[in-house]
């Protein structure tokens, strides 16, 4: 398992359309253990392929409590079945978008279908954080980030910051 570097916004990368994974095979395993130490890493609850700058349909998440042994979930090619009627609200931050937070509407609870580790079916249904999780990380294999949800002018303040950042960095090296 390797941490990876993780694409930080305004990354065009980050805006691309995933591909479905047509096997799971040593690879696509080899990618579920690096974005699981990645994300571990990174102190996050999930993490999407295309955030490595891997382009395939594949994302991990895990939202234990900090005193709850880990529950890591191992995605392929997850597909949105189901929206409740009924919204959340939550503050959400994203690896991508480091020490931005923001509040941001979904569904309070989903079902989603996915191909597990072993290449086999699943479906899982998740309400709050676990939804507000998969939601995000679905949205990324869309090349939709969750600064996408904002006002426009939440959205832009949040990417000209990130612009900005980028710039000095790029200016210091």
């Amino acid at each position: 398992m390797t941490v990876r570097p993780i694409l930080v916004a305004p990354d065009k990368r980050l805006k691309l359309y995933s591909n479905p994974v047509e096997k799971v095979d040593a690879e696509i395993h080899a990618l579920l253990d690096d974005l699981m130490e990645t994300m571990y890493a990174g102190d996050g609850l999930g993490l999407a392929a295309i955030q490595i700058g891997v382009p395939k349909r594949v994302i991990v998440v895990d939202v234990h409590a900090t005193a709850d042994a880990p529950t890591p979930l191992k995605l392929v090619n997850p597909e949105i079945l189901w929206f409740s009627p009924e919204r959340i609200v939550y503050e959400e931050g994203c690896l991508s978008f480091p020490e931005y937070f923001a509040d941001v509407e979904r569904a309070s609870a989903v079902r989603v279908r996915y191909l597990d580790e072993n290449g086999k079916t699943q479906e899982i249904e998740a309400a709050e954080t676990l939804a507000v999780c998969l939601q995000h990380e679905v949205d990324h294999l869309d090349g939709k980030l969750f600064v996408d949800h904002l006002s426009l002018v939440k959205r832009g303040i949040i990417l000209r910051k990130m612009a900005k950042a980028a710039r000095a960095q790029v200016k210091d090296a």
